[in-house]
């Protein structure tokens, strides 16, 4: 698929439906909170990792995707499993630990599990490169169509599974892919103190593998990389680090004090320039702006509702699915 116009306003569709999703979710986390007491009980239990600022890699990845493409995603998922298609209403309520959620209020916002659209995510740091890789093995021992792709932080790629898992998709020669998405901060640690080469990109040579870094935070950039790295994988030309520089407007999770976060990147918000990018290009009107970000905003608070509306389960119900049967 090509660069459309239509493929464009999608994206940026995409984009405001993740932020709108994200805003909602950080203002029901607060109700019964403080600073102080964070994970106290409240509407939203537990932890919140938020997605503000990374819009883009979602958008343009998922863009560039098909029905049989696989995905991991990390502790952060909610904005490429927007774009790729879960359920909100059925996220929303997951997140409130409700009985309607994608995993029956179970799994909470790290582990958003959605089989129909071939997602699933992991809290644990890498966890989804080696279930990823699998899938790949899978689909061509199967003679099934299907790229693998995980999305992890840069922070990542200093983990043992990140280096395992690509020596075997570069032995293989295996359809993965594998998205590195830089904010330049694991947790509270900078990318400078914390890993040996300026560019995770440039770790793909050492097991045979493509790579490619995007500076610019673009979904219109992003697109075209992941599109290039699918023709690849498709062909039988093995896998790809597809690193892309993006951002992260707040802490690393709702609670975090912040201080380490320069101001520049506070402010480094792709929304805007993109939506005047798509302005200037002739792809929308302000009206057509303006009506795409009414229409997220109200399919989130549709979303939200339900989720508030639904039941929790059952406390019976803590021991079932436990097992597969």
């Amino acid at each position: 698929m090509s660069l459309t116009p239509e493929l464009r306003r999608d994206m940026y569709r995409q984009m405001l439906r993740s932020r709108a999703f994200d805003d909602a979710m950080i203002g029901l986390y607060w109700v019964g909170k403080t600073p102080i007491f964070a994970f106290a009980n409240g509407p939203l239990p537990g932890e919140l990792h938020c997605s503000n600022g990374a819009e883009p890699v979602g958008a343009g990845v998922c863009a560039a995707l098909d029905a049989d493409d696989m995905i991991t995603a990390d502790h952060r998922p909610h904005h490429v499993a927007i774009a790729r298609g879960v359920d909100v209403r059925r996220m929303a309520a997951e997140l409130l630990g409700k009985k309607t959620g994608l995993s029956q209020g179970k799994g909470g916002h790290m582990h958003i599990y959605a089989p129909e659209v071939n997602f699933a995510s992991s809290g644990i740091i890498a966890e989804g490169m080696a279930p990823a890789a699998g899938m790949a093995l899978a689909r061509r021992l199967q003679k099934r169509p299907g790229v693998a792709l995980t999305f992890m932080g840069e922070g990542a790629a200093n983990q043992g599974a990140f280096h395992e898992v690509l020596n075997l998709v570069g032995v293989m020669k295996l359809p993965f892919i594998c998205v590195v998405q830089d904010n330049e901060w694991g947790v509270s640690t900078s990318k400078k103190e914390s890993t040996a080469v300026e560019r995770n990109s440039d770790r793909a040579s050492a097991y045979g593998m493509a790579g490619e870094y995007v500076a610019s935070n673009d979904p219109d950039d992003i697109y075209e990389a992941a599109a290039r790295a699918m023709a690849r994988a498709r062909s039988g030309g093995g896998g790809t680090i597809l690193e892309l520089r993006t951002a992260r407007l707040a802490g690393h999770f709702m609670g975090d004090q912040q201080a380490y976060i320069p101001a520049q990147m506070k402010q480094a918000d792709p929304i805007p320039p993109y939506r005047a990018k798509l302005v200037a290009a002739g792809v929308l009107t302000e009206a057509e702006a303006d009506a795409i970000a009414a229409a997220a905003t109200a399919e989130i608070a549709e979303a939200v509702a339900f989720a508030q509306a639904s039941p929790y389960p059952a406390a019976e119900e803590a021991f079932d699915h436990v097992f597969a049967a």
